[in-house]
């Protein structure tokens, strides 16, 4: 379920690392409503069903999808390169572009979008750790501010009737 309200102290501008290397900022996506998740791509359930969630929903708007500019932030850029992230997505998740950055810079994106992500051991995992993390897709409007957000639990009929509604609102 969306939930959604205007003046919610959620986002900021992002200073990244899209995954072709080229540097981004909300003011990229300008003139463009904004779809971000954050995760990893080493996740094994919850970013993979969300991303074919959101995916899904996507292309089930058609042309109104163009619209949108999905991205997929990363909580993990130890691993998450812009080449494992063009990798990863392009092999799946083609719709998205994947960001990445520093340290520094992550821990502003997570902290601007009110994400909690941290590295935990795990031996059975990919490099011996996972980054259990806040599972929330955000919506923000063409000019970079927060329209709403999904949770994990948002269906794909719920996210497309939002996600309609806003780019009907934006054509008049």
């Amino acid at each position: 379920m969306g939930v959604s309200s205007a003046n919610v102290p959620i986002g900021g501008d992002l200073d990244l690392t899209d995954h072709f290397g080229n540097p981004v900022t909300i003011q990229t996506f300008r003139g463009r409503f904004v779809l971000l998740f954050f995760g990893f791509t080493h996740c094994r359930a919850v970013c993979p069903t969300i991303l074919s969630t959101l995916s899904r929903a996507l292309e089930r708007l058609g042309s109104q999808a163009d619209l949108v500019q999905p991205l997929y932030i990363t909580v993990d850029p130890e691993r998450d390169t812009p080449a494992v992230m063009k990798a990863f997505l392009e092999k799946s998740f083609p719709r998205f572009l994947g960001l990445s950055g520093s340290k520094d810079q992550i821990a502003r994106a997570k902290a601007d979008f009110k994400v909690f992500a941290q590295k935990q051991l795990d031996d059975t995992a990919p490099g011996g750790y996972v980054v259990p993390h806040t599972a929330f897709s955000y919506l923000l409007d063409p000019q970079g501010n927060y329209s709403q957000h999904f949770t994990n639990a948002s269906s794909e009929d719920d996210i497309v009737d939002k996600l309609a509604a806003r780019a009907i609102i934006r054509q008049y």
